[in-house]
């Protein structure tokens, strides 16, 4: 087991490509360790190679308790503690509400919700008794918005923001940051591969082709760094004054911007209706 002494510790998952990975290769340059988990441990043998002593990996499917705690116990076995958990594993998901199943929909939850948050409980307790560290919940601007064929995915990021902003009301006067992260579309695997395709019903070729289209082409296009926003990661978890949601991505800016003038809007036009509800 290394020193206490020898950087911070962190705890990623999913650090198989993406996000993940190059928040393993930021902390590691930053001179932290870090745990780096994926469902196959053979996909991180470079990460081992560059990081050396200050790296340990672990198999993890954050849809199984009995891998959760594994690694838990990996990170503090290896390392004596946790200072940053990174709730980053996941996958897109494309299909309009009726074109989803049930079971479908029930996947995306597992993994991007149930799974963030039984790793994230798993941790706090850790980070509380020793009154300092951050959770990185890995969101989306889709966790603020939701487009037409993105519903599972933006309800399982809508439901991941609405447990971290209750988190971190809880947990911040016990000296525990949570910093909710909203990346617009990044060069990732987001496109490819890892998203999911529900059936589609001729009904709606209309109200989701734009998202379609956009998904289909995706992979390789996108104009987000994740590099880039592996750094600023790092620079929101250093900084006193970090935001509770840090959005990240010129489209994310913009598209949050629209969330909120068009909130905003519908508030002010109904303001007196809303308010004309109090018992006289």
């Amino acid at each position: 087991m290394t020193e206490e002494t020898d950087g911070r510790v962190w705890l990623i998952t999913g650090c198989s490509s993406g996000f993940g990975r190059e928040l393993a290769l930021a902390a590691l340059a930053a001179g932290d360790r870090v745990l780096a988990t994926a469902r196959d441990p053979k996909t991180l043998a470079d990460l081992v190679e560059s990081g050396g002593d200050r790296v340990r990996t672990a198999a993890l499917d954050v849809t199984d308790p009995a891998q959760i705690d594994a690694a838990v116990r990996a990170a503090l076995e290896e390392f004596g503690r946790i200072d940053v958990l990174v709730n980053n594993a996941g996958h897109g998901s494309v299909g309009a509400v009726e074109e989803l199943t049930m079971p479908e929909l029930r996947e995306v939850l597992e993994v991007m919700f149930f799974g963030a948050v039984a790793l994230t409980k798993a941790v706090v307790p850790l980070l509380r008794e020793q009154g300092s560290g951050t959770i990185v919940q890995i969101s989306s601007n889709g966790g603020l918005l939701a487009p037409p064929a993105f519903g599972a995915y933006c309800a399982a990021k809508f439901a991941l923001e609405a447990v971290s902003e209750a988190l971190a009301a809880e947990v911040g006067p016990l000296g525990v940051k949570v910093l909710i992260v909203e990346p617009g579309a990044f060069r990732t695997s987001f496109g490819g591969a890892a998203l999911r395709r529900s059936r589609v019903i001729d009904a709606y070729a209309e109200t989701t082709a734009a998202t379609r289209a956009l998904v289909e082409g995706l992979d390789g296009t996108q104009a987000g760094d994740p590099a880039k926003a592996a750094a600023a990661i790092l620079r929101a978890v250093d900084a006193p004054d970090a935001p509770l949601r840090l959005a990240l991505g010129n489209d994310a800016v913009d598209s949050i911007r629209g969330k909120i003038a068009a909130l905003t809007k519908d508030l002010d036009s109904w303001e007196a209706v809303s308010r004309a509800t109090a018992l006289d």
